[in-house]
């Protein structure tokens, strides 16, 4: 009696915020589906109906697939990265090595300030001229190395790889955390049995740490559809929307003369996907239990 009169006090006590975020994403969502059959602009005056046009536009669409495609790329490339040097990081640091303070600072602190000041400031070291990076090389006589990063389709792929790279912080925090509750017993027996710590990682905790690899995976590729400010601060998209994503192809949609309409349809079908792939995630997360 008692817990169901205080899940009572808890339901009243969030009752305020819960019919307002209620309200506000049902009217957020319902503006979204009426703007999409429609040709309009930012005033939304003199709107005008055209049914599914919108949808079909937008599906066939080359810079729309090549952004949805961008998308799901640097998802999979950053999943790549968080299994990968990801973990091996988090263990790093969950073994106590002397310069973890140096790999909280380098990794973690992009996941501690705003991705668009992150973001803003390697986009500024990208520059062909004067940027950072091309002035390190030159400095040390590789200058030879120096690309036009946001001129070069393949540098500027490269470019978004690196900055993906330095935004693993969250799944390194998933790991270090994980990793705290596995049962010290097992690897004090692995280590009596002559494993070395190679074995450990890759035999032992790899394997225990399933069910964060599978939060990890999923996380990272629906962040991989929130990502507008890591792309567009740091590229930009160039050269020639080719590293654009489905945020910036959206934002980008909506500055257009009457295409507010069409940017709302090609929201609808991101959603759509993202919803997709986030039930996804409750399955395998459930089978994995």
């Amino acid at each position: 009696m008692t817990k169901r009169r205080g899940a009572w006090y808890a339901l009243a006590f969030l009752a305020p915020i819960l019919v307002f975020y209620s309200i506000y994403y049902l009217f957020s969502f319902g503006i979204l589906g009426v703007v999409s059959t429609q040709r309009v602009g930012l005033t939304f005056r003199r709107a005008i109906d055209v049914g599914a046009e919108n949808f079909f536009l937008v599906a066939q669409d080359p810079s729309f697939q090549r952004a949805l495609v961008n998308t799901i790329a640097f998802g999979l490339f950053s999943v790549a990265v968080s299994l990968t040097l990801g973990f091996i990081l988090a263990m790093m640091l969950a073994s106590g090595v002397r310069i973890r303070r140096l790999f909280y600072t380098v990794f973690l602190l992009p996941s501690l300030i705003p991705m668009s000041l992150f973001a803003t400031v390697f986009g500024r070291m990208l520059e062909s001229r004067d940027g950072a990076i091309n002035e390190f090389l030159r400095s040390v006589d590789l200058g030879f190395l120096a690309q036009d990063w946001l001129g070069d389709p393949a540098a500027a792929y490269v470019a978004v790889a690196i900055i993906l790279t330095y935004a693993i912080g969250l799944p390194i925090m998933y790991y270090t955390t994980d990793v705290a509750q596995v049962n010290a017993s097992l690897l004090e027996s692995a280590t009596l049995d002559g494993a070395s710590v190679w074995q450990i990682y890759r035999i032992m905790l790899f394997p225990l740490l399933k069910s964060t690899h599978i939060t990890v995976v999923l996380s990272v590729i629906l962040g991989s559809f929130r990502a507008f400010d890591i792309i567009f601060f740091s590229t930009a998209g160039q050269p020639g929307g080719r590293t654009d994503i489905v945020g910036t192809y959206i934002y980008k949609a909506t500055l257009g003369l009457d295409r507010v309409g069409y940017a709302a349809a090609a929201s609808i079908i991101v959603l759509v996907i993202a919803l997709a792939i986030s039930v996804l995630q409750i399955i395998v997360r459930r089978k994995a239990q």
